[in-house]
């Protein structure tokens, strides 16, 4: 059974920068896509980041384009979320997911992702 488990979130101020880390296990190949979703209280969990199994395209929401990155690290199974410029509206539960298909580029919905990490907390304050 394939898990990911999320580290790094936590409580800083508007402006500042944290970087998310999320480990899979559990599977004996890194070449499945990525992604980062987020949840904020009261709201639907929406579409971050993903990157694709290889590394060489990446895609972000609007709200995070210019601010967040997502990398990987095939050889840890592990992919990160890199947040500056953090605005108290980034406040969420971040989730790391990633699929069961090999070499599938999924989109933007939850619903094309079958794992999930248990979360790890994210707010900024203003």
């Amino acid at each position: 059974q394939v898990q990911l488990v999320e580290s790094g979130g936590g409580l800083v101020q508007a402006g500042g920068s944290l970087r998310l880390s999320c480990a899979a296990s559990g599977r004996t190949s890194s070449r499945y896509a990525m992604a980062w979703f987020r949840q904020a209280p009261g709201k639907e969990r929406e579409f971050v980041a993903r990157i694709t199994w290889s590394g060489s395209s990446t895609y972000y929401a609007d709200s995070v384009k210019g601010r967040f990155t997502i990398s990987r690290d095939n050889a840890k199974d592990s992919v990160y979320l890199q947040m500056n410029s953090l605005k108290p509206e980034d406040t969420a539960v971040y989730y790391c997911a990633t699929t069961r298909i090999q070499f599938l580029n999924p989109g933007t919905s939850s619903g094309a992702y079958d794992y999930w990490g248990q979360g790890t907390q994210v707010t900024v304050s203003s």
